[in-house]
């Protein structure tokens, strides 16, 4: 019998997480109570529908939804701290992520290999998944990355893969992972978190239930990764430059068996993703897979929309895609990650509260100009001072023709934004594939 059956659960934000987390929660039986800030008609299909399949709806706020009286509380990840929350907390009464509901709720209880990070998480979880399925496993990908475990608990897979984000891991406690890897920690949501320490530390709750039979993949020489790897009792393994997964000029090296996974050979592009691979090997390492089976993956295996993705060239400049860089850290390494000697940058949207010091660094290094949008450009503006050409666009498409007029045959165009997206765009896919048309317009004009 579950866990849930009968008892009262109030479901918090009512976004795609959510919504499966209430679906989840209504099939094992529990009374639910749905709630969302926005206005009922601001709402989803999807979650409107919960009402026909029993649930009770509270739109417009959390007042009325008597979390104060709940057995459980499932909280979406992008939900922050509100009063009722803070009552119920103090209460005892148990507040979960839909990771954690979602695991506690698996009928067949797969093995999960879980992938945090501040960058590079959804390319490593996705190559993950790749590798595992071309092994021949029924495996599961999602969670951060766009689909919740919690609509898929009731399914036969192997093995679970999932992408979980700080604010996933904030609300675990049985949640315990078989393979679990920390990719790096660098400042972001720091509108979020009190400090970095409280941030890097959330990231880290994925380690905590580890046992001694867990592996837990930190890259090698990071203080602060191993540091959270610690809180766990799984085995340390380590990816990069002197690790187990040894990340050299031209392969990853795993330095347990000798096999080299030549970087030539891969279909991915940017020299960042050495360390995405690498960390898959070893994520990938304990379920016994085939070299030649990474290989063949790695030959295949193009990446993910919106993550240094290669658009086109025009004029002899290429024109890469990485809206998902939502943070400095990842803009940085998106920068330094290109072929290309001199990139025209395009950054700026919504500020997320970090220093822009070390994209300014990358910039005085690569950079040949700046072209800002969106809130941040004067505060990015600000840390330039004048260390490379800076140029203001009003939309996309004045940001995409002026970086096209700043860049020379050869130089590299990348948008990277190093900031959230919502003050311009519903998200970051949405800012991407405005991106992508303002590039395919101006490929259209060179040929006219």
């Amino acid at each position: 019998m579950s866990e849930l059956a009968g008892k009262s659960t109030v479901v918090v934000g009512l976004g795609a997480s959510g919504v499966a987390a209430a679906r989840l929660c209504l099939r094992r039986g529990a009374r639910v109570v749905a709630t969302d800030r926005k206005a009922a008609a601001e709402l989803s299909g999807e979650a409107r529908a919960l009402v026909a399949m029993g649930a009770t709806l509270v739109a417009g706020g959390h007042a009325e939804a008597e979390m104060a009286e709940a057995d459980v509380v499932v909280l979406s990840p992008g939900v922050p701290r509100f009063a009722a929350l803070d009552r119920a907390e103090r209460r005892g009464i148990p507040i979960w992520s839909e990771v954690e509901l979602s695991a506690r709720s698996m009928l067949y209880a797969p093995p999960i290999v879980a992938v945090g990070g501040t960058n590079g998480k959804s390319t490593t979880a996705s190559l993950v998944g790749e590798i595992l399925a071309a092994r021949g496993e029924r495996v599961f990908v999602g969670g951060n990355l766009g689909e919740p475990l919690a609509d898929h608990v009731d399914e036969p897979f192997d093995i679970v893969v999932l992408e979980v984000s700080s604010f996933q891991m904030e609300r675990v406690d049985r949640f315990r992972p078989h393979v679990a890897a920390l990719l790096n920690v660098s400042d972001d949501h720091l509108d979020r978190y009190v400090t970095f320490d409280a941030y890097a530390r959330a990231k880290g709750n994925v380690f905590l239930r580890q046992e001694e039979s867990d592996w837990a993949i930190v890259p090698s020489e990071d203080a602060i990764c191993l540091r959270e790897a610690r809180r766990g009792r799984g085995k340390i393994e380590t990816f990069g430059p002197g690790g187990t997964l040894d990340v050299t000029n031209d392969a990853v090296v795993d330095r347990a068996t000798e096999q080299r996974f030549v970087r030539q050979e891969w279909a991915l592009a940017g020299g960042h993703n050495a360390l995405n691979v690498a960390a898959a090997i070893a994520c990938v390492r304990p379920f016994g897979v085939p070299a030649e089976t990474i290989r063949q993956v790695l030959r295949e295996f193009r990446g993910l929309p919106h993550r240094t993705v290669l658009v086109t060239e025009v004029k002899g400049v290429r024109f890469y895609d990485d809206s998902k860089g939502t943070n400095v850290g990842a803009a940085v390494t998106a920068l330094e990650g290109l072929d290309e000697e001199r990139v025209v940058l395009i950054a700026g949207g919504r500020d997320k509260g970090g220093s822009y010091a070390p994209l300014v660094a990358a910039m005085a290094r690569k950079a040949r100009a700046a072209v800002l949008i969106g809130e941040a450009a004067e505060a990015i503006a600000r840390a330039v001072a004048g260390r490379v050409p800076v140029e203001r666009a009003a939309s996309m498409r004045d940001a995409v023709r002026l970086s096209a007029a700043l860049a020379r045959p050869g130089d590299a165009v990348l948008l990277s934004p190093a900031c959230s997206s919502f003050d311009m765009f519903r998200d970051y896919k949405d800012r991407g594939e405005e991106f992508v048309r303002c590039v395919r317009w101006l490929e259209e004009e060179a040929v006219a």
